[in-house]
C-alpha cells in the first residue's frame, strides 16, 4: 500500500520514533513526576527532555508545553480556557470541527457567538476580513495554519498583528502545519495547539498546546498532577494545570524523538520536498480528462494537500477504488464542512492527497496513472 493520507496522520514513522517508543515501554516503566525512587525519576527526566524539545520548537518555555492527548484536546482547552460568558470570536471559513464544535458548544451553554472571516487568495484582503468582525465583546481569533481539505496557508503574522493590536488572544490551529510551516509563538500568537502524529512525526494519541502563559486557561480536568497533593485545588502554574492524570509518556518521549527527526530533515527540506510532489501531481491530474481539481495551480500558498474528485465518482467511492489499487487516500468531507462548501464540494466531498518526506516520484507518478485509468471507466 503507498500512503498518501499524511494530512490525517503521518505514515510510516522514522525508525528512531519507533525505537523510542520501545525504549520507553521497556525502560522507562515507571510514572514521572510521581514518586522519588530512580525510576520515576529517570522517566521524569526523559519526559522532560521531549519537553524541552517540543518548547524549543515552537519558540516556548518549557513549563509553558502542555502534553495533551491530540490536537482537538488541545484546542478545546485553548478555547474554552479563553473564552467567557457571552464573549465572542473571530475563525475562519475553512475551519476543522475541532474549532467549530467547541466553539458551537459553547454557544449553547455561555452564550458565546463567533463569526467566520472569508479566506481569499488577497493575504491582506483575508487578515482584514478578520479585522472587520472583531468587536468589543471579541476575546479571541482562532484559526487553522493552514486548511486540512485545500492546504490553503493563512496569513497568519498579519492576524497576529491585528489580534496583538486590538488585545485579544491568538489561537493557531497548527495540525496541518506543524513541521511542514515555520511556526512560533510571539509577534502576537499567544497559542498553538498542535498534532503529535502529523507533521511531527510521533505517535497518535499525542498532541501539544504551547502559550506565551499571558492568559490564565480554565481546565478542562482536574486532578492528581504529582504536586501539592495535601490542597483540593488544581495547582496554578504549568504544566501541572492542564496535565491532570498520567500522561501519556511513552508517547511524550516519542513525540520529541519525532520533533528531533523534524530539526534532524530541516523544515525547508521537508516542504521543498513535499511541495514538489504536490506540483507534480497537480500538474499530472490537470492533464487528466474527468478528473477535477480546486485551484487554479499548487503553489507556495498552500501546504501539501491537494483536493480532487474523479468523474461523478462519490469521493468515498474513487476512494475505495484507489485502495483497491494499493494507494491510501481519504474521501468524504474530513471533519470540515465548510471548506468543502466553500470550494463546492458539498455534495460528495473530495479525495485528499497528502504526501509525507516518505512519499517518492515514483509513487506520485504511479497514483497518477491509476487515476486516469479509473478515470477512463467513471
Amino acid at each position: 500500500m503507498i500512503y498518501f493520507d499524511n494530512a490525517a496522520t503521518t505514515y510510516p514513522k522514522p525508525p528512531a520514533v519507533i525505537a523510542a517508543m520501545s525504549k520507553a515501554l521497556v525502560r522507562y516503566g515507571a510514572n514521572p513526576g510521581r514518586a522519588g525512587h530512580a525510576l520515576s525519576l529517570e522517566t521524569a527526566d526523559a519526559v522532560f527532555s521531549a519537553r524541552e524539545k517540543c518548547a524549543d520548537f515552537f519558540g516556548a518555555k518549557v513549563e509553558n508545553t502542555v502534553f495533551m492527548p491530540n490536537c482537538t484536546f488541545a484546542l478545546n482547552t485553548a478555547i474554552k480556557g479563553v473564552l467567557t460568558e457571552n464573549s465572542h470570536a473571530v475563525v475562519s471559513d475553512i475551519e476543522h470541527n475541532a474549532v467549530l464544535r467547541p466553539l458551537y458548544a459553547l454557544t449553547k451553554s455561555m452564550g458565546v457567538s463567533f463569526s467566520s472571516a472569508e479566506t481569499t487568495d488577497d493575504d491582506e484582503e483575508t487578515a482584514a476580513n478578520f479585522e472587520r468582525l472583531i468587536n468589543r465583546r471579541t476575546k479571541a481569533v482562532i484559526c487553522t495554519a493552514a486548511g486540512n481539505v485545500t492546504g490553503k496557508k493563512l496569513p497568519l503574522s498579519r492576524i497576529a498583528k491585528i489580534c496583538e493590536h486590538h488585545g485579544i488572544c491568538f489561537i493557531v490551529d497548527a495540525a496541518q502545519g506543524a513541521g511542514v510551516l515555520p511556526l512560533k509563538l510571539g509577534g502576537g500568537v499567544n497559542i498553538i495547539c498542535a498534532a503529535g502524529h502529523k507533521g511531527l512525526y510521533g505517535p497518535m494519541g499525542t498532541g501539544l498546546l504551547v502559550t506565551d502563559g499571558k492568559y490564565r486557561l480554565k481546565t478542562l480536568v482536574e486532578g492528581g498532577t504529582g504536586s501539592l497533593s495535601k490542597e483540593l485545588a488544581q495547582p496554578e502554574f504549568l504544566p501541572d494545570r492542564l496535565e491532570s492524570g498520567t500522561i501519556n509518556t511513552a508517547g511524550a518521549i516519542s513525540l520529541g524523538a519525532g520533533v528531533d527527526f523534524v530539526n534532524s530533515k530541516g523544515l525547508d527540506a521537508i516542504r521543498m520536498h513535499e511541495h514538489a510532489l504536490c506540483k507534480r501531481f497537480f500538474a499530472g491530474m490537470k492533464k487528466l480528462s474527468g478528473v477535477t481539481l480546486y485551484s487554479e495551480s499548487f503553489d507556495d500558498s498552500f501546504a501539501p494537500v491537494i483536493p480532487f474528485n474523479i468523474g461523478d465518482l462519490p469521493s468515498e467511492r474513487a476512494s475505495e477504488l484507489l485502495s483497491d489499487a494499493g494507494f491510501a487516500l481519504r474521501g468524504g468531507f474530513h471533519c470540515a464542512f465548510p471548506a468543502h462548501r466553500k470550494i463546492g464540494t458539498a455534495d460528495r466531498g473530495a479525495v485528499r492527497f497528502s504526501p509525507s518526506v516518505f512519499n517518492t516520484m515514483s509513487e506520485v507518478n504511479s497514483l497518477i496513472r491509476t487515476v486516469s485509468r479509473i478515470a477512463a471507466f467513471s
